[in-house]
């Protein structure tokens, strides 16, 4: 399957590290707003192909990967989707769930895939958690935690404000980081009855950092997240009957069931080595069985997440531009 990609960051070579696992994959084109990027991008993976137009770069492939600024996926997402292309879209699906709407409107309505790459709900030890769920009996408790100190940050203190520090451009703690822990929460537990959130915002307009709590049936959910502090705190989930660990919330590589009573178990399962394999192998699965969506990574999904995003946005008071178009 030919893929374009857009972006030339980090993301980008980590997913294209883990397409190499499927033999399904060929990388077909490279976009960046800069020539020389694009150059220097496509010449360590052997692609002529370059492109700083959507146009030109949208002849001759079949699916793209969107890894551009959270404030463009919404408008880049739908001009793939219109013509047929499928869209692999980064996290977080766009900037708000008006947007998210419309892009999932626009994928049904031509007929293509449109997912959202999350991921930590596509990984196996995730997948073996969903299964073993039933094992803590009533679950009472949802927490995840991740908290991870910002390369960008120093130069933000010292006043540079670069594109992940930048409100125009719909970033943040809390999409940029706190979706991990809400994806998982919503494909295992669905919509929340009630939401209370914190948050710290910075001078940027963005949060730095924030809390959410989550009230459902006969359970509560907590999530915390830091773009300006580091946390190693996991993420379990508590029943009447146990509780399961996960090492990490957005790419958990180890997952063990401590039993009320009893030994704790190892419930941990193997991998191929690249956790951006399942992301790149499920998004191709879909389309190869001509499915609208996948099971998991689904518009209903991706779209609560960001209603989600948005109410705890509203309480904290961060506004993106982009907010001004609901």
């Amino acid at each position: 399957m030919k893929f374009g990609v857009i972006g030339t960051s980090d993301i980008t070579d980590w997913v294209l590290k883990g397409a190499a696992f499927d033999p399904r994959f060929e990388l077909a084109a490279v976009y960046s707003r800069s020539l020389e990027r694009a150059r220097g991008f496509a010449q360590k993976y052997g692609v002529s192909r370059i492109f700083t137009d959507f146009e030109g770069f949208s002849q001759g492939i079949e699916a793209v990967y969107i890894a551009s600024p959270n404030a463009f996926h919404a408008q880049q997402a739908c001009f793939f989707l219109r013509r047929g292309i499928h869209v692999l879209c980064e996290k977080p699906l766009c900037s708000n769930a008006h947007e998210a709407k419309l892009m999932i409107e626009t994928a049904q309505k031509h007929h293509t895939v449109l997912m959202e790459a999350m991921i930590s709900t596509l990984n196996p030890n995730f997948l073996a958690l969903k299964d073993n769920l039933h094992r803590v009996g009533k679950v009472r408790k949802y927490v995840a935690s991740f908290c991870q100190y910002s390369s960008k940050y120093d130069a933000f203190k010292q006043g540079i404000v670069e594109n992940k520090f930048k409100n125009e451009l719909s970033n943040g703690a809390l999409v940029d980081i706190g979706v991990y822990t809400l994806y998982p929460m919503v494909v295992l537990f669905g919509k929340p009855r009630s939401v209370s959130a914190i948050g710290y915002i910075l001078s940027s307009g963005i949060d730095g950092s924030g809390s959410a709590l989550f009230g459902y049936e006969g359970m509560q959910a907590t999530v915390n997240y830091s773009k300006i502090s580091h946390s190693a705190a996991s993420a379990e989930i508590e029943g009447e009957e146990g509780t399961l660990v996960m090492d990490r919330i957005n790419i958990p590589r180890q997952l063990t069931f401590l039993p009320r009573k009893g030994e704790p178990q190892n419930l941990s399962t193997k991998h191929c080595g690249n956790d951006y394999y399942y992301e790149i192998k499920a998004f191709i699965d879909v389309i190869e069985a001509q499915k609208p969506e996948h099971d998991i990574n689904s518009h209903e999904h991706s779209l609560l997440v960001m209603e989600l995003m948005d109410e705890i946005r509203r309480q904290i008071g961060v506004v993106y531009p982009a907010d001004k178009f609901r």
